[in-house]
């Protein structure tokens, strides 16, 4: 993953390398998705003294071009190929090769909550809890109050089903977003 984040940022190299600042800033993040599944996140900044991989202390930074990468590390050099196709690259050296999903520096913000889900609708503090786990519950019903701004609101159930999941607790502050039940609905 390494070798791929330093070949992408050769292939954007200006005058200047990429990432590279004057004063020191945060360190370049590139996000990839191995064909298992698994995410590597790489961070590295280009210094005055050299590459500086956050993960990879003793890793220096030979050579980088678009398509071809040399690391050393404890004077053993390594020669990586890289290949771009969109979005996916591939990395070879003669020990094997890998295949990578470059992931967007920016994902695109997604809802992560389960269905049934009850968010804190804005900050307060639970104040009373109607419901226990493994209730059965009807469309409508307080499951929980919530204490803002002076004013008490109900947190009701969407719909009808039983109460799976419960993490208010009275005396609890919460924030809005904050998950505080979960509904499983009744099967039809």
């Amino acid at each position: 993953a390494l070798a791929a984040a330093l070949a992408d940022a050769a292939g954007r190299r200006g005058a200047l390398p990429s990432g590279w600042r004057n004063l020191p800033s945060q360190p370049q993040l590139k996000r990839y998705r191995a064909e298992d599944g698994t995410e590597a996140a790489v961070r590295y900044r280009h210094t005055r003294t050299g590459l500086l991989a956050e993960d990879h202390p003793d890793v220096e930074l030979v050579e980088a071009a678009p398509d071809r990468v040399v690391l050393s590390e404890g004077g053993l050099r390594r020669t990586y190929r890289v290949a771009r196709y969109g979005d996916r690259v591939h990395v070879d050296t003669p020990a094997g090769g890998t295949a990578l999903t470059a992931l967007p520096r920016f994902p695109e913000p997604a809802v992560r909550t389960d269905p049934g889900a009850l968010l804190a609708p804005m900050p307060g503090t639970v104040v009373r809890v109607a419901a226990a786990v493994g209730d059965t519950v009807t469309a409508g019903r307080p499951l929980l109050v919530l204490e803002a701004m002076k004013m008490e609101h109900r947190v009701v159930a969407p719909v009808d089903g039983t109460l799976v999941e419960l993490r208010a607790t009275p005396g609890r502050q919460v924030e809005t977003g904050t998950l505080l039940a979960v509904v499983r609905p009744t099967e039809a």
